[in-house]
């Protein structure tokens, strides 16, 4: 499992626990002709990239710095991978995968430019470091966005759990609120489920933007209790999650860690799942909600989201 057989190179975000590290390793396992680069805070990516190396057997991993609630952290670390691509140090492009979000207890917080940590770093981290390497992106490609099935909203999907999610203007959905209500739980899933339809509402535009040949997908991994989701949720919440709500991994709604981390994987490495722009349910692609399909808010938030990024709405 030489470096003479890596053909191309995978840029994921979030594989440091849960499922993106059960999908990182899988990868990594399963496809020695793909170089995974990982993300990580401050210093954590070399432990990260060895700790990857040392559980697979496969030393084809390495790891750049990146904070992803903040702007100035993505375009360093999108110009270090551009760097390593132009002095051959990585193999080309040809993916992206976004596993890291947040759910908080809270929409009042900010990030350092100011904006709501949850529609940062799940839809805009996304956007930026796709646009950024937008040139570097290899046919055949994948760009696999990990979103959730909060975004349609009802009892069938969410068991009640999470608010249908509201949508705003986007700039409204990109801004910290102030107030009581803004600093309650449901507040804060609100802005989760709202996030994860944005989410659709991006791969809709990408799907429309990118050359023929690079394609993009939201994947819904279902629910998983367990994983580091609920990390800013009270200590009842967490306990439930680690404890109770285990007994859902028995039903079709929820699945394990090892579970979604292989649909992951597939989504990411696998066989092509199907057309571009696709909603990928676990393993299997169907319709996003009725609600995911609007042209008029997925080219909105392009354009706002360029204008948040300091980027020009057009590409090229």
């Amino acid at each position: 499992m030489g470096t003479n057989t890596v053909a191309s190179a995978v840029l994921m975000t979030g594989a440091g626990r849960g499922i993106g590290r059960i999908a990182a390793e899988r990868v990594l396992r399963e496809r020695p002709d793909v170089h995974l680069l990982v993300t990580a805070r401050g210093s954590g990516g070399l432990p990260l990239a060895a700790g990857l190396a040392e559980a697979t057997g496969n030393p084809n991993v390495s790891a750049v710095s990146c904070d992803l609630a903040s702007m100035g952290s993505i375009r360093r670390a999108a110009e270090e991978v551009g760097a390593r691509l132009d002095a051959g140090e990585l193999p080309p492009l040809a993916g992206f995968t976004g596993n890291a979000g947040v759910q908080l207890t809270s929409r009042a917080r900010a990030t350092e430019e100011g904006l709501e940590p949850t529609f940062a770093v799940n839809v805009l981290a996304n956007y930026l470091f796709v646009r950024l390497l937008w040139d570097r992106f290899t046919a055949p490609g994948r760009i696999v966005v990990v979103g959730s099935d909060t975004h349609f909203g009802d009892l069938r999907h969410n068991l009640g759990l999470v608010p249908a999610p509201r949508w705003e203007g986007v700039r409204e959905l990109a801004a910290p609120r102030e107030g009581a209500e803004a600093e309650t739980a449901r507040e804060g899933r609100t802005a989760y489920s709202t996030s994860k339809l944005a989410v659709a509402y991006l791969v809709h535009a990408f799907a429309r933007r990118l050359p023929d040949g690079v394609d993009v997908y939201s994947f819904n991994p279902g629910y998983v209790p367990a994983t580091g989701l609920f990390r800013d949720a009270g200590l009842a919440v967490r306990f439930l999650s680690r404890t109770l709500m285990q007994g859902f991994t028995a039903t079709p709604f929820a699945h394990s860690p090892a579970t979604a981390g292989a649909m992951l994987a597939k989504a990411v490495a696998g066989p092509r799942p199907g057309e571009t722009g696709a909603y990928i349910d676990r393993d299997a692609v169907v319709p996003s909600s009725a609600e995911s399909y609007d042209h008029a808010r997925e080219e909105e938030l392009w354009a706002t989201a360029a204008q948040l990024c300091a980027l020009p709405v057009e590409v090229g």
